[in-house]
């Protein structure tokens, strides 16, 4: 589902998640793996430009984990507010034993030539704890069409 909304209230209650019972888990972390202009996207003309992101969710804690869910904010240099927010990861609800690891990709599409990305996975610990783990923020920039890279 995604939702267009005001920059200010996104940050302040969609990605504070934190007052709402979430824990942050040592070792649980994101990194972003890679993100890839794909300029042979079959995209609307309204949004030509589609970005293809790797990323790996991994638990170096103690405990098991369940990602639960997702929330993403996709700020686009016009000032267009992208909210994502969706149940489990690409239609997985990972299961992450310590020491383990989660890997997939995904994409966005948007009109701008630049954009920035962040969010935040949701989940649960074997004892039902609620857990968030922030997804670094990154950007993602179109090729200029008249020399070729951004």
């Amino acid at each position: 589902m995604e939702i267009h909304l005001d920059k200010a209230r996104v940050l302040a209650q969609f990605l504070d998640v934190g007052d709402d019972g979430f824990i942050e888990l040592p070792g649980l972390h994101v990194r972003i793996d890679d993100v890839v202009f794909q300029p042979q996207a079959l995209v609307p003309m309204d949004v030509p430009n589609r970005f293809v992101y790797y990323i790996t969710i991994h638990n170096d804690s103690d405990t098991p984990v369940t990602i639960k869910g997702r929330k993403w904010v996709v700020t686009e240099s016009s000032g267009e507010i992208t909210a994502v927010e969706g149940d489990g990861v690409i239609g997985e609800f990972p299961y992450l034993e310590p020491g383990g690891h989660f890997t997939y990709n995904s994409s966005h599409v948007f009109n701008s030539p630049k954009a920035v990305a962040t969010g935040s996975y949701l989940g649960v610990d074997d004892l039902q704890n609620r857990v968030i783990v922030r997804i670094p923020e990154f950007e993602m920039e179109a090729p200029d069409p008249d020399i070729g890279y951004a």
